[in-house]
């Protein structure tokens, strides 16, 4: 991935290169003045904006080069994220595995966690590595749908419950999910929502958080393990996608290892590998949390890129060909944007550059 630009400095008769520290916002986003200067033209993305005013979209925020280049509708607004939660709560766990306080390799056994009439011997033996991916063969029922009109898990597991070994089989699956959630508490002994404003929204100088915002959904006949769902604007969602585009560095501070971004965004699922088999047919590999364009789909502008995803049409994609994030906002219980839809609105924006 493209780490920092490299500018040529001449000095009489001899060049060097020299590494210009990458643009972050302060307490305000700097603005693109002129979309050229980017390498974008105006018409192009005036037809991105009457395009959106057709779909549910509520807001998106674009950044290129740290700056903001186009955004639409209300940047402020505060809303639900849905599942984009997941990929916030790989970020959430970089510094505690790195410290020692989470270990990747430790089984739910280890953890102490359980839920509601059991979890089987075989699903005790499951790594918070294996959550993290979306592969720990623990189908018990969560607190929450993994996605509209589904189950626990989007599609059926290959197998009842215990016949799965832990790490063999993808299968996307809410209970992993909030378990981690119950995890990342227990072995922090901070609220999630705490925690995420002393490490990601205070140092990254997020605009809109609100700790009253923010709140869990809960089962509990169903499941321990609440699901964790955040509260954010549009704009502080790009300042997430930004800190991974700029590989866990915010200026001169680092709040990520280069290590775990890496390993967050490294398909530990090709797309050849996802389940249920529709999957398959792209363009998306899964890794910590986050979906990966994979095989086929990982070139052009899609080279080495990813996105956090959530139900009803909540994005924070990273494109690092293009130095770019795009957040894209719907509201709960209104129209809906598909990944299919969503996708489009990418490719019109990156379109947008001028030839």
């Amino acid at each position: 991935m493209k780490r920092m630009a490299l500018v040529i400095v001449l000095t009489g008769a001899v060049a060097r290169l020299t590494a210009q520290a990458p643009v972050v916002p302060g307490a305000e986003w700097a603005r693109v003045g002129d979309p050229k200067s980017a390498g974008y033209c105006q018409a192009p993305l005036d037809a991105v904006t009457s395009h959106l005013q057709t779909l549910g979209t509520t807001a998106v925020t674009v950044v290129v080069g740290g700056k903001v280049l186009f955004d639409y509708g209300p940047q402020d607004e505060v809303t639900y994220l849905a599942s984009v939660r997941k990929s916030i709560l790989a970020m959430m766990f970089g510094q505690y595995i790195a410290n020692g306080t989470i270990r990747l390799d430790a089984t739910m056994a280890d953890l102490g966690i359980d839920d509601v009439q059991g979890l089987l011997p075989k699903e005790k033996t499951a790594t918070v590595r294996q959550l993290l991916a979306s592969r720990s063969g623990v189908y018990h029922e969560a607190a929450n749908a993994a996605c509209t009109g589904c189950g626990s898990t989007s599609g059926d597991p290959p197998g009842p419950r215990g016949s799965v070994e832990p790490g063999s089989y993808f299968l996307y699956n809410n209970w992993d999910f909030n378990a981690l959630g119950t995890i990342f508490e227990k072995a922090t002994g901070k609220d999630i929502y705490v925690a995420f404003e002393e490490d990601f929204a205070k140092p990254l100088q997020f605009q809109d958080y609100r700790l009253d915002a923010q709140r869990k959904a809960r089962r509990p006949q169903a499941s321990q393990h609440p699901a964790y769902h955040f509260y954010l604007s549009t704009r502080d969602m790009a300042r997430l996608g930004l800190l991974m585009l700029r590989n866990g560095r915010w200026g001169s501070t680092r709040l990520l290892s280069e290590e775990w971004v890496e390993e967050m965004i490294t398909p530990v699922t090709p797309v050849s590998a996802m389940n249920p088999a529709p999957l398959r047919d792209g363009p998306f590999g899964y890794g910590y949390l986050w979906w990966i364009w994979d095989g086929p789909h990982n070139t052009g502008i899609y080279r080495d890129a990813y996105t956090g995803i959530g139900a009803i049409g909540q994005f924070i994609t990273v494109l690092p060909e293009l130095d770019m994030v795009i957040a894209h906002k719907t509201r709960a219980n209104a129209t809906a944007v598909s990944r299919a839809q969503y996708l489009d609105v990418v490719d019109r924006v990156a379109r947008a550059r001028c030839q």
